[in-house]
């Protein structure tokens, strides 16, 4: 996994997530794609930003996601490293991806596009 590195960022904004989507268009000129209701991204950085909206799976942090090329060796890796899966792979619009908690008890995400 010689490729792996955090591309993505994903923020809380259930509260307020108009609000936080268009203080970050005035703050710094980002645009955003809509992915449903509760849910928008950049898609033009090397390192995006996704808005989570959704109340249902409100997340309490920042919430950093690590790239890689393969999805199910990432899983195995962190797993035998001592990681706690949180969530295990799930498919969500653009690739599949599982969540981790790491030693020191912060929540990260695995992606793949496949």
């Amino acid at each position: 996994m010689t490729d792996a590195r955090i591309d993505y960022v994903e923020l809380p904004s259930a509260t307020a997530h108009e609000l936080t989507r268009g203080f970050y268009a005035k703050a710094f000129g980002w645009g955003f794609t809509d992915y449903g209701p509760d849910y928008a991204a950049t898609t033009n950085g090397t390192t995006d930003v996704g808005l989570n909206g959704q109340p249902a799976d409100a997340l309490a942090a920042p919430l950093p996601v690590i790239r890689v090329d393969d999805l199910e060796a990432a899983f195995d890796a962190v797993s035998k490293a001592g990681g706690t899966i949180a969530k295990p792979i799930f498919s969500f619009p653009g690739g599949r991806r599982f969540h981790f908690i790491d030693p020191a008890g912060s929540e990260l995400a695995v992606w793949s596009e496949t």
